[in-house]
């Protein structure tokens, strides 16, 4: 019994010496990417581990793992003979810290296991600078008058907003809301009450006060500042209207009349897209501005400035003012400035919109031709806008009943300075409606160019004329021929007629 188990003893003592003596390498990670320390480009990182022999590839995902601020990061294995590649399903983020670990019990094909766990670590957090106050308003000690002034913190690095909430506090408390600019370096605080007056205020910082990156201020910070009482009253400095060329115009207040043969002031050649700028004494709410500005007999303004207290905003109108209407734009009293303190005049501006590049295109008179097809002669009858019921002399010979014949109406218009009729608009709102089928008129072509007749009427050099060609079928039949534009008529300005235009004849 005894020799027997001697004889095992030595068997396995053996064994083990036999197993140490064969093994002729080691199974361990060669090489890995991306390497240690800081790596500023997260998105371009590759994940790789090179091995000294063949890994087994079950066996190295499963000992495999990335963590990130220790959170595990998943993700799929692409393998290349002896290299791993880990790419995970997100990519990395800044800001993280993350490791790599594989443990010892991973092994290669012959089933040789690591001496020792691999563990790298890399980091997308740059960690090295901490953030510095560059400037701050208030400075210390200073006097602040504007009860809604802002406080401004300038750093040399980017500051996420959430840590200006934790670790800055204002003595006594201040209720606001912090936002960020350029490009997250300027930290400002909007309160959103008035600062109290004539009070002492502290602002402090902790050194729990963090970069973008988690990089800590170091330091504590206090500034201390004073507001000063404002008992200036804001008052309108002037109001101006704003050209569509971004020209500025001095408007005139209207100082009232007391008799019936006193007009008011008024402003003369508004025109349809002007704009209105209202300048105040000192940055005033815009709330208090744009509930107490009106206009009577004119259509609404709506403010184009952004809220907030301001010395200047600038007014559009919901729709164009009627051409050549007039209006009177109001301010009342009440107007706050950020101390509370409110305006005490009441302001009157009257507007005219009659300018000159806002007059909507107008019919003056028309042409037509009773002998079209005359080498001599051409028989030109010429109506105004208001020869109403003048005979129109349309006779079997040149025009015979029945039979289409080429014409022409030739029309004459008054626009605003620089503007030409829109053709487009013309031909689709033209037409001759008559009474009892006098005659009916079919147009075919429009044109301001090239005219049949070279010469307008002499009465008509001025206005704009427009030749409309087409068939003409006369009857024997005898009424009243309207020649009509429906309302709606525009011009290359965009200046639009909501009247109808029309001119009635006998024949």
């Amino acid at each position: 019994m005894k020799n027997k188990l001697y004889f095992f003893l030595l068997i396995n003592i053996f064994s083990f010496i036999s197993c140490d003596i064969l093994r002729s390498y080691l199974f361990e990670v060669t090489s890995w990417t991306p390497g240690g320390g800081y790596q500023s480009e997260p998105e371009k990182i590759i994940i790789s581990l090179v091995f000294s022999s063949n890994p087994d590839k079950a066996s190295i995902e499963k000992y495999f793992s990335l963590t990130g601020d220790g959170n595990l990061v998943r993700g799929t294995f692409l393998w290349s003979g002896r290299k791993m590649i880990f790419s995970p399903f997100t990519p990395l983020e800044t800001n993280t810290d993350y490791t790599i670990n594989l443990t010892a019990d991973a092994h290669d094909t012959d089933g040789l296991s690591m001496d020792e766990v691999f563990n790298r670590s890399f980091s997308t957090r740059a960690g090295n600078i901490r953030p510095v106050l560059i400037s701050n308003y208030p400075e210390m000690y200073s006097e602040v008058t504007d009860a809604r002034a802002e406080i401004k913190l300038e750093f040399s690095v980017p500051i996420p907003v959430k840590t200006l909430y934790e670790n800055v506090s204002f003595t006594p408390s201040m209720t606001g809301i912090w936002h960020l600019e350029n490009e997250g370096k300027l930290a400002v605080f909007t309160p959103l009450e008035p600062w109290s007056q004539q009070t002492r205020y502290e602002i402090k910082y902790s050194t729990s006060l963090t970069d973008k990156n988690g990089m800590n201020i170091g330091n504590d910070f206090l500034c201390i500042f004073t507001t000063k009482s404002d008992i200036e009253i804001p008052y309108l400095v002037n109001a101006k209207q704003i050209t569509n060329k971004n020209e500025l115009i001095l408007l005139s207040p209207n100082k009232g009349y007391t008799s019936v043969t006193e007009s008011p002031v008024e402003n003369h050649d508004w025109e349809k897209d002007d704009k209105l700028m209202l300048v105040f004494s000192k940055p005033v709410d815009s709330i208090t501005v744009k509930n107490y500005i009106s206009v009577d007999d004119g259509p609404n303004l709506i403010m184009e400035t952004s809220a907030g207290f301001k010395t200047e905003f600038i007014f559009k109108f919901d729709i164009a003012p009627a051409y050549e209407s007039r209006f009177t734009i109001k301010i009342k009293p009440g107007i706050k400035d950020a101390a509370g303190n409110e305006s005490k005049e009441e302001y009157s501006f009257r507007i005219f919109a009659n300018g000159k590049f806002s007059k909507p295109p107008t019919l003056v008179g028309i042409r037509i031709p009773m002998a079209p097809n005359s080498d001599t002669d051409r028989e030109l009858e010429f109506y105004k806008i208001d020869s109403l019921f003048s005979d129109f002399p349309i006779t079997n010979v040149n025009y015979p009943s029945g039979v289409k014949i080429n014409s022409w109406i030739e029309l004459y218009f008054e626009t605003a300075e620089g503007a030409s009729i829109d053709l487009f608009s013309l031909m689709d709102l033209f037409r001759v409606e008559t009474s009892n089928n006098v005659i009916s008129f079919s147009p075919r072509q429009i044109k301001n160019t090239n005219f049949t007749e070279q010469y307008p009427h002499n009465e008509m050099e001025g206005f704009q004329r427009i030749e409309i060609t087409g068939h003409l079928t006369n009857s024997t039949n005898f009424g009243i021929v309207n020649f009509l534009i429906t309302a709606g008529l525009k011009d290359a300005l965009g200046n639009k007629n909501d009247k109808s235009l029309k001119i009635s004849l006998v024949k």
